[in-house]
This record gives C-alpha cells, structure tokens and sequence, in this order.
C-alpha cells in the first residue's frame, strides 16, 4: 500500500494516531450546539487561553472530517455577509477564507483593495464607517501594518479575523499548525518543536511562539542573529544558529519563508549561502527524531529555506496537509465567531 501511494505521488492511507475527541463535544460538533468561545474577534493568538484554542482545534477537527465528505456544506452562516479586505496580496489564506465561508454558506464578497478608495487617500477609518453601513457580520483582513486590523476592529459592529497584519500575528496560521501537528502527532502539548528561518520578519512565527508556549511545548528558534529579533530573551524560547544543534531529537521542524519583501538591508549574504547554512535538507533533518514531521507557512522558496524533494516527501512532510487543514480551521473560526454574533443578537 505504501510502496502504491509513493508512486501515486500521495500520501498513504494510514491512520495516524490522534487525541481522542471527548464524546461530549464530539456529540455537541454534530448537533451544531454552541461551544464557548468569549471573544468578539480573532485579532491574534496573544488574547487566547488554552481552553480557547483548543475549543477552536475541537471544531476545526470536526470540519476537516466533513470537508473529505462529498457534500462539505454547512448552514451555519446562512443569511451572513462576509467581506474578505486584503491589503496584501495572497493565495492561500483569501482562498481558503473564501471556501471556508462559502462551505458555511455565508455571502462572501472579495473586496480589490488595489484598486479601493483607500488608495485614492480615504482613511482606513473612513473605510471602516462605510463598511458598517454595509452591515457585514464577519470582516476578514489583512494588511501590511501592524495594529490596523484591531484599529479596525475598534471602528465596525462586525466579528473582525486577523489574516495577517505586519510582522504583528497571523493567528489562524498558527492555529491551523497546531491542528496539523496534532493530528499527526496525535497530541499538541510536552512536543519539541524548531522553528527555522527568518525569526525577525515572521508574524507565523510570533503566533506560534505564543500559541506553542501556551500548550506547554518546548520551543527552538533557529537562524543567522541578523533574522532573530533583537527581544529574544523574552519569549521563552531556545536560541541556536546552528541547525545541527538546534534540530537535534525535535519532534517538529516548521520552516518559515525568508521574507525578502520585509527586509532593508543585508541579512544573509546570498540565498546560496543561506540554503548551505539554515536551508533544510536530508542531512540536516536527520539530526531530529526519526518520525520527526516537516512543516512550511508557504510560499515556499525551493532550494532556498527547503530541497524539493524532502517538501515533496509524503513520509515526513505535512505541508499540504497545512493548506487542508487551513480552510477547517478558518470554518471553526468563523463558525464560532457567528455563534457569538447570533446570541448577541438573541439576548
């Protein structure tokens, strides 16, 4: 069977262990009945307790099954107006927010922001106001500042998703890695977990950091000092520069994209040299557990931040199982997002 999926270019049909689903919120995902959630918005992973993300992981798990289904649809957002507003281009987080709605039922609009008014000089207040006058339920943003999707959160009577803002936090992005990681590891606490690259421009690898350190794991960032942010020492983590020290016996190696689009200066030498140095390898990777799993944010820079062919590897790499388990995770999100919305109302 195995040996039939390799050359099928897929992974194979086995099952992974998992954390068992307590029959009680299993029997409550199914009957579609409220799970606590107190929180207005999703701005990032700072605000969120471990009961938090785990209530969110719960419901994703439930949507990632129904998603293999052939009918994937839900009802629970009929009737509501999302509004995806992307300042920054992207693929994979405005697709997969757009199915995510869509499969719930939602009315989903994709605003062009490169052509809005924002760029003939109305204030990202302004845009808010006018939004409001929309009546949208749930606003889906990204945007290359850091603070301007809680700006815009303070200014809309709508549930607001941070989809990335600066190098502040993407928290679905984290949250959808940590799904990923504990279906294949079959548990998300007491794991030892690298994280690799450009450390100092990632708002993946923020939200992971918190959202990480929050279920009790034991941390690695490993990079050149010019891509480790100069506060370091504050979050708790270990610090290495050398990959084969830094991914020895880990668990998990999540790989993070060189952000060259953040970058003003010379932080590496050449992509040649850094690939030779921090970019991941057979070698390299043979210094973490054997069943040790491979993970990317995407885009991926092949040959730069990760050879091809280990991406490629259905054995060790889960980078497309991270794209699946985005739009479940973005479809919890929102889900209950709109309860909490709906029972507002109701009060």
């Amino acid at each position: 069977m195995r040996q039939f999926a390799q050359e099928q270019g897929r992974r194979p049909s086995i099952t992974l262990p998992r954390r068992a689903m307590p029959a009680y919120k299993a029997a409550t995902l199914q009957k579609g009945l409220p799970m606590s959630f107190p929180h207005r918005h999703l701005l990032g992973i700072e605000p969120l307790s471990p009961p938090d993300i785990t209530a969110i992981l719960d419901r994703a798990d439930f949507y990632a099954d129904l998603n293999r289904q052939a009918d994937k649809h839900n009802d629970v957002l009929a009737g509501m107006t999302q509004i995806n507003m992307f300042f920054e281009n992207s693929t994979r987080t405005q697709a997969s927010f757009e199915i995510a709605g869509k499969r719930l039922g939602a009315d989903v609009m994709n605003m062009a922001m490169q052509a809005s008014s924002i760029k003939k000089g109305e204030t990202l207040i302004d845009t808010a106001l006018t939004l409001n006058a929309m009546h949208p339920d749930l606003l889906v943003v990204r945007h290359p500042q850091s603070g301007a999707v809680d700006l815009l959160a303070q200014k809309v009577n709508c549930a607001v998703l941070n989809a990335g803002d600066g190098r502040h936090e993407h928290p679905t992005q984290a949250l959808l890695d940590a799904l990923t990681i504990r279906r294949a590891k079959g548990r998300l606490h007491r794991l030892s977990i690298a994280i690799c690259g450009d450390i100092a421009h990632s708002r993946v690898a923020r939200s992971n950091i918190m959202l990480l350190g929050k279920m009790e794991n034991r941390i690695r960032l490993i990079g050149p000092p010019t891509l480790m942010p100069s506060q370091i020492g504050e979050f708790g983590v270990e610090v290495f520069d050398d990959m084969a020290e830094g991914l020895k016996d880990v668990d998990v190696v999540m790989m993070l994209r060189l952000q060259k689009e953040r970058m003003d200066g010379g932080f590496i030498p050449s992509e040649r040299e850094y690939y030779h140095r921090y970019g991941l390898d057979a070698e390299k990777l043979a210094h973490a557990k054997p069943d040790a799993i491979v993970m990317h944010p995407g885009p991926m820079n092949r040959g730069v931040e990760i050879d091809g062919t280990l991406a490629d590897d259905i054995n060790r790499s889960v980078i497309q199982d991270q794209v699946e388990m985005g739009v479940a995770v973005r479809m919890a999100a929102m889900d209950l997002l709109a309860q909490n919305i709906r029972n507002a109302r109701a009060a």
